[in-house]
């Protein structure tokens, strides 16, 4: 259920570094992970973010000034499940900053916002609400086996069609499903590779 209060946010954790992942790889970027998860992902690699009691409440001006600290101005809102939350003031206030706003999400919760880039990445656990779809710029399927690329396809087939298109191999069977992933896009060109390119580097 969205948060009435759009003053403050649970942040489990926020830190610069380089997104990783997608369209926007090899940016700087300041993420802002909020605390809250309602999708439970069993191969989730943030478990601690789901309870999102366990996670101080900022003030939205608290986390804008923190991520003004750092030169980079693009600003990566993730989770958990941020969506969870009325994003609304705090998306308000980073463009104020001069922040470039992303967001990463199952799509499991309305949207709410303004957003520069939306990266959508739908769940089986808890699979997007419909009226999420058409807004993705971009669709990132996280591939655990070979059922997910029919998974993958239910959703190219809803997203517009400027939406970008990635598979990206899930991180403890990337050795197993890289070449899948591979062959499948040789095969359908319209997919990128998408890698969690800062686990390799081993930054944040």
């Amino acid at each position: 259920m969205n948060t009435p209060d759009q003053s403050a946010l649970p942040v489990m954790e926020s830190f610069y570094t380089i997104q990783g992942e997608g369209f926007h790889q090899g940016r700087a970027a300041y993420f802002i992970r909020l605390g809250g998860c309602d999708v439970g992902c069993f191969w989730c690699d943030v478990k601690e973010s789901w309870d999102a009691g366990k996670h101080p409440r900022i003030s939205v001006e608290d986390i804008v000034a923190r991520a003004k600290e750092h030169p980079g101005r693009l600003a990566v809102i993730t989770g958990g499940e941020p969506l969870l939350h009325d994003l609304s003031t705090l998306t308000t206030k980073l463009k104020e900053a001069g922040f470039e706003t992303n967001i990463e999400t199952s799509g499991s919760s309305p949207l709410s916002g303004s957003w520069d880039w939306i990266c959508l990445s739908p769940k089986k656990f808890k699979a997007p609400v419909p009226e999420m779809v058409p807004f993705a710029n971009e669709l990132k399927v996280v591939i655990l086996n070979k059922h997910d690329f029919t998974w993958a396809e239910t959703y190219a087939s809803q997203v517009n069609e400027t939406c970008k298109l990635y598979l990206q191999p899930e991180w403890d069977k990337a050795a197993e499903m890289t070449p899948l992933i591979v062959d499948y896009i040789k095969a359908h060109p319209q997919w990128e590779l998408s890698l969690q390119v800062h686990k390799y580097i081993d930054v944040p």
